[in-house]
């Protein structure tokens, strides 16, 4: 028994009592190349039992690259699973976002097939059948806190796809958490229709509840219930630095601002914050800062909002998961539980990454890419344009939607082969997953740039003023002033590029391990240490 109760204490469908086994007696339900979908999200929510059940039994039998399945996910999910399973071989596609470094690894030698897209789309898609030939998926496992009376589900620390994997699924398997608290009460639970009859998402402040806080599911279709009294591993909470507390200043500078000029309300507007320490320091500044009765409507909660709530200032935060780390994360949020479950709404990602909501209310989206160019497109996945981190995730969402959009990052990140590090601005972007059209402002430690109502090449000036390391700022002002000059003279100067040479900081920068390059010259290829 856990100290949270008992599996009969949280199955109250009475019914589903006669389907329950232990996790490997659900092993002989799962056949190679089998599509199977997941509960949830960054990684919190997720079935724990089953999957580790799965990935013992391939270790033990040496069936690596036998057993392979097809993992549709709402985002990541613990280390425990989906990053074992690719270090057995597990994994043959995986939709839509991941974290682990042995299933980037696979992802990037090509072994696993992943498919990125705006998390919102992916919910949605998922839904419609767009993803296998049937348009359906084989296996459901779904994490839940319990079962309603009437057969619905109550799902734990995230929402994710639950009502999409509901929709589409031929089976399904619950695994029942008796080891943290019921999460029940906690959610806003909608099922989606699909087109023509798609509803209102009616979301006009950020703790509005439209829906349920359970969800029905057809209990013919469960195959097994399992116990677990596992913990989410949860997200590493990610120290704040110089770096991100300069950006945070900044950011707070620029709401003050934004309200003296009578742009935005004193308590702001509902904020989205992606995750890392200059999110975390965002957050950290806002409650310190004077701005009060503040809202969330986001993706993620991190352990920083606890701190927000701690202070007072937020009333309400909305989220699809509660991406709290593993320690002191999720045991501070379970040891003040009344202090904080009434003032958080869960819900699924169709919900919570909607354009629809996020629009009405007018959220300050804030992000962090891999780097930007100086005309204000993003790069947030793929490192060097080939080399996948994560995936998308829900920034765009945000940031296509949004009231503000923010993106944040540091002028240079730190590299082995450099003392200054590699420039997050750069002329050309060479991979873009947020174009130019979609953000207001970027920010690093060296300023912010506020790009609104700016042509393209008075934003080039002013993110190479604003926002570009020193050392890199007149490597980057040369460039513009050259290639302003040549396409300028053509009569193709709009938004100037020469694209023999705008990637020669990054060529520089696999073949000599830096970024400073010492001319523009075509003539010279790279320019030598």
């Amino acid at each position: 028994m856990s100290e949270y109760g008992t599996l009969q204490d949280r199955v109250r469908c009475t019914e589903l009592m006669s389907k329950v086994m232990e996790p490997a007696q659900t092993i002989q339900f799962f056949k190679p190349g089998m599509n199977l979908g997941w509960s949830g999200f960054t990684p919190a929510g997720y079935p724990k039992v089953v999957p580790i059940a799965l990935a013992d039994h391939v270790e033990q039998n040496n069936l690596q690259g036998q057993m392979k399945f097809n993992l549709f996910i709402g985002a990541s999910v613990g280390a425990e699973t989906e990053d074992r399973w690719a270090t057995l071989d597990m994994i043959d596609r995986r939709w839509p976002y991941q974290t682990g470094k042995n299933i980037a690894k696979g992802i990037n030698e090509g072994r696993i097939r992943m498919g990125d897209k705006h998390l919102s789309l992916f919910a949605q898609d998922l839904g419609y059948g767009f993803y296998t030939e049937n348009g359906r998926i084989d296996i459901a496992i779904i994490e839940v806190s319990g079962v309603t009376e009437n057969g619905e589900l109550i799902p734990t620390s995230s929402c994710g796809v639950i009502p999409e994997l509901l929709q589409v699924a031929d089976k399904i398997i619950l695994e029942v958490n008796t080891g943290q608290p019921s999460f029940e009460g906690m959610h806003d639970l909608v099922t989606c229709l699909n087109p023509p009859n798609r509803q209102v998402l009616p979301i006009t402040t950020a703790g509005e509840r439209i829906g349920s806080t359970s969800i029905p599911c057809d209990m013919s279709r469960v195959i097994a219930v399992c116990e677990s009294k596992l913990r989410d591993k949860g997200r590493a909470f990610t120290d704040m630095d110089a770096t991100s507390e300069a950006i945070a200043g900044h950011i707070m500078d620029f709401f003050a601002n934004e309200v003296k000029q009578g742009r935005l309300p004193e308590n702001l507007l509902p904020l989205q914050s992606g995750v890392g320490s200059i999110a975390n320091a965002v957050v950290g500044g806002l409650a310190k800062g004077p701005f009060k009765n503040l809202t969330v409507y986001t993706e993620v909660l991190q352990d920083t909002m606890l701190d927000l709530f701690d202070s007072g200032k937020l009333d309400a935060a909305s989220s699809c998961s509660l991406s709290l780390s593993e320690t002191p994360g999720f045991p501070r949020f379970f040891e003040n539980w009344d202090k904080y479950a009434d003032k958080i709404t869960l819900r699924p990602l169709a919900i919570s990454n909607a354009p629809e909501p996020i629009r009405r209310l007018g959220c300050i989206a804030m992000n962090t890419p891999v780097e930007f160019d100086m005309y204000a497109h993003a790069n947030s996945t793929l490192v060097g344009g080939t080399r996948m981190i994560n995936g998308l995730g829900g920034s765009g969402d945000f940031l296509r939607n949004g009231f503000l959009k923010i993106m944040h990052s540091p002028s240079a990140r730190p590299t082995k082969t450099d003392p200054t590090g590699i420039t997050c601005v750069v002329p050309k972007a060479p991979h873009i997953d947020h174009t130019e059209h979609d953000l207001d402002v970027l920010v690093t430690e060296q300023g912010l740039a506020d790009l609104r109502g700016l042509a393209p090449k008075d934003r080039a000036q002013l993110i190479i003023d604003k926002c570009a390391h020193p050392e890199y700022k007149p490597i980057l002002q040369d460039y513009f002033d050259m290639a302003k000059a040549q396409c300028l003279a053509k009569g193709v100067g709009h938004e100037p590029q020469l694209f023999d040479r705008c990637f020669k900081m990054q060529q520089n920068l696999a073949q000599n391990g830096t970024m400073k390059i010492k001319n523009w010259d075509i003539k010279v290829d790279l320019c030598e240490d």
